[in-house]
Protein backbone atom coordinates (compact mmCIF):
# COMPACT_ATOMS: atom_id res chain seq x y z
CA UNK A 1 0.00 0.00 0.00
CA UNK A 2 1.69 3.82 -0.63
CA UNK A 3 1.50 6.02 1.59
CA UNK A 4 -0.46 9.09 1.18
CA UNK A 5 0.55 12.79 1.54
CA UNK A 6 -0.54 14.13 4.89
CA UNK A 7 -3.47 16.60 4.00
CA UNK A 8 -1.71 20.33 3.50
CA UNK A 9 -4.20 22.07 5.27
CA UNK A 10 -4.47 20.58 9.01
CA UNK A 11 -1.56 18.06 8.44
CA UNK A 12 -3.97 14.86 8.93
CA UNK A 13 -2.23 11.47 8.10
CA UNK A 14 -5.44 10.14 7.75
CA UNK A 15 -5.76 10.96 4.02
CA UNK A 16 -7.80 8.85 1.13
CA UNK A 17 -8.23 8.73 -2.08
CA UNK A 18 -11.73 9.47 -3.96
CA UNK A 19 -11.43 9.59 -7.75
CA UNK A 20 -8.84 11.71 -8.38
CA UNK A 21 -8.96 13.30 -5.30
CA UNK A 22 -7.51 13.18 -2.36
CA UNK A 23 -9.55 13.98 0.92
CA UNK A 24 -8.91 14.63 4.30
CA UNK A 25 -11.76 13.32 6.75
CA UNK A 26 -10.59 15.26 9.81
CA UNK A 27 -11.66 19.20 7.86
CA UNK A 28 -13.03 18.16 4.69
CA UNK A 29 -10.11 19.36 2.24
CA UNK A 30 -10.08 18.13 -0.92
CA UNK A 31 -7.17 18.35 -3.15
CA UNK A 32 -5.75 17.29 -6.55
CA UNK A 33 -2.51 14.43 -6.16
CA UNK A 34 0.61 16.52 -7.35
CA UNK A 35 -1.14 19.73 -6.85
CA UNK A 36 0.68 20.05 -3.75
CA UNK A 37 3.85 20.07 -5.56
CA UNK A 38 2.74 22.93 -7.73
CA UNK A 39 1.78 24.81 -4.27
CA UNK A 40 5.36 24.42 -2.73
CA UNK A 41 6.63 26.60 -5.92
CA UNK A 42 4.32 29.38 -5.37
CA UNK A 43 2.44 28.17 -8.40
CA UNK A 44 -1.56 28.12 -7.15
CA UNK A 45 -3.48 25.37 -9.04
CA UNK A 46 -7.49 26.03 -9.79
CA UNK A 47 -9.55 23.51 -9.50
CA UNK A 48 -13.12 23.52 -10.94
CA UNK A 49 -16.33 21.70 -9.62
CA UNK A 50 -15.05 18.34 -10.88
CA UNK A 51 -11.54 18.27 -9.41
CA UNK A 52 -10.17 19.12 -12.95
CA UNK A 53 -6.84 21.45 -13.14
CA UNK A 54 -8.29 25.11 -14.70
CA UNK A 55 -5.81 27.02 -16.62
CA UNK A 56 -6.14 30.11 -18.36
CA UNK A 57 -7.70 30.50 -21.78
CA UNK A 58 -9.87 27.76 -20.82
CA UNK A 59 -13.72 27.12 -21.85
CA UNK A 60 -16.04 26.57 -18.24
CA UNK A 61 -20.29 25.94 -18.08
CA UNK A 62 -21.86 27.32 -14.69
CA UNK A 63 -23.47 24.37 -12.91
CA UNK A 64 -25.91 26.12 -11.45
CA UNK A 65 -27.87 29.17 -11.74
CA UNK A 66 -25.81 32.42 -9.67
CA UNK A 67 -27.83 35.68 -9.08
CA UNK A 68 -25.49 38.76 -10.60
CA UNK A 69 -25.10 40.81 -7.03
CA UNK A 70 -26.13 43.91 -7.71
CA UNK A 71 -28.67 43.47 -10.52
CA UNK A 72 -31.77 41.52 -10.62
CA UNK A 73 -30.34 39.33 -13.24
CA UNK A 74 -29.53 35.80 -12.77
CA UNK A 75 -26.43 33.41 -15.04
CA UNK A 76 -28.44 30.27 -15.67
CA UNK A 77 -26.86 27.00 -15.66
CA UNK A 78 -25.43 25.58 -18.82
CA UNK A 79 -23.63 29.66 -19.50
CA UNK A 80 -20.92 28.83 -21.66
CA UNK A 81 -17.99 30.80 -20.80
CA UNK A 82 -14.51 31.12 -23.08
CA UNK A 83 -11.60 32.11 -22.81
CA UNK A 84 -11.17 32.60 -19.24
CA UNK A 85 -8.11 34.34 -17.11
CA UNK A 86 -7.37 33.17 -13.51
CA UNK A 87 -6.47 35.21 -10.66
CA UNK A 88 -5.09 35.59 -7.11
CA UNK A 89 -8.48 36.14 -4.41
CA UNK A 90 -11.96 34.62 -3.69
CA UNK A 91 -13.42 34.96 -6.87
CA UNK A 92 -10.83 32.88 -8.38
CA UNK A 93 -11.51 33.54 -12.44
CA UNK A 94 -12.21 36.90 -13.93
CA UNK A 95 -14.07 36.44 -17.68
CA UNK A 96 -16.71 38.20 -19.94
CA UNK A 97 -20.00 36.25 -20.68
CA UNK A 98 -22.14 37.29 -23.50
CA UNK A 99 -24.87 39.56 -22.25
CA UNK A 100 -24.10 40.14 -19.02
CA UNK A 101 -20.25 41.63 -19.85
CA UNK A 102 -16.86 41.08 -17.12
CA UNK A 103 -17.84 39.10 -14.55
CA UNK A 104 -15.70 37.22 -11.27
CA UNK A 105 -16.44 33.52 -10.92
CA UNK A 106 -15.67 31.41 -8.26
CA UNK A 107 -14.08 28.26 -9.60
CA UNK A 108 -16.35 25.66 -7.60
CA UNK A 109 -19.46 26.76 -9.59
CA UNK A 110 -17.75 25.94 -12.87
CA UNK A 111 -17.35 22.63 -15.02
CA UNK A 112 -14.30 22.46 -17.44
CA UNK A 113 -14.85 21.45 -21.14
Amino acid sequence: MSKLPNCPKCNSEYTYEDRDLLVCPECGHEWVPGAEAGAEDGAKVVVDAHGNVLNDGDTVTIIKDLKVKGSSSVLKQGTKVKNIRLVEGDHNIDCKIDGFGAMKLKSEFVKKI
